[in-house]
């Protein structure tokens, strides 16, 4: 009889037509703490090195590579939790990379010394490079069509919380004992409980499960969705064989990003990746340490940049707002342009008001275009390729990442901050070029092949 019944839509149109339910809330939140819980580890370290620069007597070359061997772990973690994410699930693998950076996280609270805690902060690294990849993709394949990209911008505001976070632990927390920093260090811990929750209370991509055949598996999951959404469907057609995917080998994924269909757009997100990458953890890493050095104190510093973290919330709202108003490339490129200004002020920026006033303008700006980057990052590839092409993009990202808080110091004995965020702006400018490269999915489908 089920044979006979005429075909609602796919499972990839049932998905792209549903209304937003309470169980896309839960996949939206619960991928949302564990990408909050990645940036309270990126932020605090940026506190931490302020603090352990003075009690460890740490040279800038020290320091630099505390913050650098993190994203050395995060590049490698990206491009094999992309390919992984398309091997094994996403599920899967989101709750394995909170698994590792959390315990290598705790773990970090009882190093005595730099090596090991450059040991420690690579497999943190590894960790968080592949989850934040794996959870734009995992989400970006459960959220309906007309918005979608605000889906994810929103889960990118997480970074804001997470952040904002690590900001309130650097102000209370790390300046209230000698071992205020060990205690950070404990508390980014929390990944590795949060990575079974995630395990098992969070669906399998859908797509996903379709894409590898396993078409009964991601229907009870898309009509489980239709029933929340008061949508009754009937019994499941399976007339129809899985669209064939384009790549299905590790290798055959690889090669396919550069096929004539995708080589410029791998290009340009790659660019766009790499130069937003170097610009942010070139600023944001190092501005604690850059206001410490101008004369102030660690918990004045500190509060600075509570402020200024706190201008992310707002950027992410204007932009998960925008880009399904004006598109992902213009959103995108526009943000860009937003930094570079906002770059050259806080680099030229004296006294405490100007200081805090073009930092919220960078912050803003620039968070609000990670946003919009990670909405069009999965977009831009069929569901066969997704999680290997946001994987690899991010994963070139992180290598501009490696190389920013090494070079920050050289820039700023060359010529202070004023040149170094005019190279930041100017690496901005290059990146709001590059998002014209990029095809914009606006109120389309995602390409299931």
């Amino acid at each position: 009889m089920a044979d006979t019944l005429p075909s609602r839509a796919s499972l990839a149109g049932r998905l792209d037509d549903l209304p937003f339910t309470r169980r896309h809330l839960k996949v939206l939140t619960g991928s949302g703490v564990g990408w909050a819980l990645d940036a309270m580890d990126v932020g605090l370290i940026s506190f931490i090195i302020a603090v352990l620069a003075q009690q460890w007597e740490l040279t800038k070359t020290e320091t630099g590579w505390i913050a650098s061997v993190g994203f050395i772990g995060m590049a490698i973690g990206a491009s094999l939790g992309g390919l992984l994410a398309d091997r094994l699930g996403r599920r899967q693998v989101f709750a394995l990379t909170l698994l590792i950076y959390g315990i290598a996280t705790g773990a970090s609270a009882l190093v005595g010394g730099v090596a090991a805690l450059l040991v420690l902060r690579f497999f943190v690294g590894l960790g968080l490079g592949a989850e934040l990849p794996v959870a734009s993709t995992y989400v970006s394949e459960f959220a309906p069509t007309r918005i979608r990209g605000r889906l994810i911008v929103i889960l990118e505001a997480f970074w804001a919380v997470g952040w904002t976070a690590a900001a309130l632990i650097g102000y209370f927390v790390i300046p209230a004992s000698e071992d205020g920093w060990r205690w950070a260090f404990a508390l980014g811990a929390v990944p590795a409980a949060y990575a079974i929750v995630v395990r098992w209370a969070l669906p399998e991509s859908p797509r996903w499960l379709a894409g590898r055949g396993r078409i009964a598996e991601a229907e009870r999951i898309v009509t489980a969705f239709e029933t929340d959404a008061g949508i009754i469907t009937g019994p499941a057609i399976r007339k129809e064989p899985p669209s064939r995917a384009l790549a299905v080998t590790t290798r055959a994924r690889l090669s396919t990003l550069w096929h004539p269909e995708f080589r410029v757009r791998t290009i340009c997100i790659w660019l766009v990746w790499f130069c937003v990458n170097f610009a942010y953890y070139g600023a944001f890493i190092w501005i604690p340490s850059i206001l410490v050095d101008a004369g102030y104190d660690l918990v004045r510093s500190f509060g600075f940049t509570l402020l200024i973290t706190l201008a992310q919330l707002p950027g992410y709202a204007v932009a998960a707002w925008l880009i399904e108003v004006w598109g992902r490339r213009l959103t995108l490129s526009v943000f860009l342009a937003g930094s570079a200004v906002s770059a050259v002020l806080f680099g030229t920026a004296t006294g405490e008001t100007a200081i805090i006033a073009t930092g919220m303008a960078l912050s803003f700006f620039n968070l609000g275009a990670w946003g919009a980057l990670y909405a069009v990052t999965p977009e831009i590839y069929p569901t066969s390729l997704r999680g290997t092409g946001t994987g690899w993009a991010a994963g070139v990202g992180r290598i501009a990442s490696i190389i920013a808080p090494l070079l920050v110091p050289v820039l700023l004995a060359a010529g202070g901050a004023p040149l170094l965020f005019v190279v930041f702006a100017a690496v901005f400018v290059v990146a709001a070029v590059a998002v014209w490269g990029l095809v914009d999915r606006r109120g389309q489908a995602l390409d299931d092949r």
